[in-house]
């Protein structure tokens, strides 16, 4: 998915990590994504930019499309991350320029690895469901595989865990003994939750790493908070579990990870280390060099915005 924003400004990612447990509850800013969707963007935001290596997070829908045509997403670049598509109701037909031709539907994992270069289009199908709702993802790629070549997976199938009242599916990562066969580049994991209306559970989670969670459905006290659909509740670290509590039939995403120690520059669709590395990304794609083409699109690609008038410098994080 595309940061469709004509006006990127420069993402300070990394930011603080809380080195014990915190409530912070963050709220989603609107953006237009293509012709017909809306999106609540949490990540980055004021005041919190990644949690662990997750550096941005658009949820959108549920979204009546019946007489829509959906998302429209045109080819676009990407570099130095990776995207994970994630439904709930709808599908999404994934095109890249390595010739990739997927529909991605409901609960199946779409993992881009942009690598050094790719570019791909998001679009619902041409006959599609009434409904589309979910949520888009970006990783950021440590140091040491963010040149590396780019890859598209496909899992319809991940390991799943059950308890009362209770059903996970496992996207990135381990969670609680299971681990997803999708491929990843630093300590992470992304998890879907489903509880029942009155399910109380207390999640078992890893001290090390930092985490949020993202409500897509219901209503769910997050260790006393509650946190609404199309909101996110950052937790920081040093949690051995999370206490959930289920108001009505819910859904949330779990994301977490070590907190990303990496300097980074995020500017439209790309993750760098310097200003100047983000340039010559940008000037590749405006001179159609580098990320390759998108084939069978019924559209033009993308233009990059132009840069913004200051200087693009890398941050990092505080821990």
């Amino acid at each position: 998915m595309s940061n469709l924003d004509l006006r990127p400004t420069a993402a300070r990612c990394g930011g603080e990590a809380s080195e014990g447990p915190v409530k912070q509850l963050l709220t989603g800013r609107l953006v237009p994504l293509g012709e017909s969707t809306v999106v609540r963007r949490l990540l980055p935001t004021l005041g919190r930019r990644m949690v662990g290596a997750w550096c941005f997070v658009d949820h959108y829908g549920p979204d009546d499309i019946a007489d829509e045509p959906g998302m429209q997403v045109p080819p676009h670049p990407h570099m130095g991350l990776q995207t994970v598509s994630w439904l709930h109701q709808g599908e999404v037909l994934h095109r890249d320029s390595l010739g990739s031709l997927q529909t991605v539907r409901p609960r199946e994992l779409g993992l881009m690895t942009s690598g050094r270069a790719i570019a791909h289009s998001e679009e619902s199908p041409r006959e599609h469901a009434r409904l589309l709702h979910g949520a888009q993802l970006w990783v950021a790629l440590p140091d040491t595989h963010r040149h590396t070549d780019p890859a598209f997976e496909h899992h319809p199938h991940l390991p799943e865990i059950t308890a009362a009242g209770l059903h996970a599916t496992v996207i990135l990562g381990e969670l609680d003994g299971a681990t997803s066969p999708g491929t990843t580049h630093t300590p992470i994991v992304g998890a879907d939750l489903t509880l029942h209306e009155g399910t109380e559970h207390r999640l078992p989670l890893d001290p090390g790493f930092e985490y949020a969670v993202l409500s897509m459905t219901g209503g769910v006290d997050v260790d006393g908070v509650r946190v609404e659909p199309g909101s996110i509740l950052y937790l920081g670290c040093g949690r051995r579990e999370l206490p959930l509590l289920a108001r009505t039939d819910a859904s949330v995403l779990l994301l977490g990870g070590e907190p990303f120690e990496e300097r980074l520059v995020m500017w439209w669709n790309f993750v760098g280390r310097s200003g100047e590395e983000i340039a010559e990304a940008r000037e590749a794609w405006q001179a159609g060099t580098r990320f390759g083409e998108v084939h069978g699109y019924a559209g033009d690609r993308l233009q990059a915005p132009e840069l913004p008038p200051l200087p693009l410098k890398p941050r990092g994080r505080e821990r």
